[in-house]
């Protein structure tokens, strides 16, 4: 494909980022933990089509910190998704949010 053609063929890319703590107050051990985790990532992951994955605090029992990646042909799309995903992660009662960020993920047209 020529330089040209490339060019006008290429399409917006969109991709937030969510980053989230949360405390796990009735986890007593390393494997209640990663239970809750694992659900938490799993129906994200299969109800929203998101990139998941446990990011920090892997060595400590009551406390998570937990990412998430929308990628969308616009920007309120991904608003959208990742805001759903928010509301998913409050719906939890065995997880107190401790702190959330969103940044988006610049790419190069």
């Amino acid at each position: 494909m020529d330089a040209a053609l490339w060019h006008a063929a290429r399409v917006a890319v969109h991709v937030l980022a969510l980053r989230i703590e949360v405390h796990l107050g009735d986890a007593h051990s390393l494997k209640d933990k990663r239970s809750v985790v694992r659900t938490v990532l799993d129906g994200a992951r299969n109800r929203y089509r998101v990139a998941a994955a446990e990011t920090g605090h892997h060595d400590k029992w009551q406390r998570a910190e937990l990412g998430f990646a929308a990628v969308a042909s616009t920007s309120g799309h991904a608003e959208q998704v990742i805001d759903e995903v928010e509301r998913f992660l409050w719906s939890f009662p065995e997880l107190d949010v401790l702190e959330a960020g969103r940044s988006w993920v610049e790419v190069e047209p």
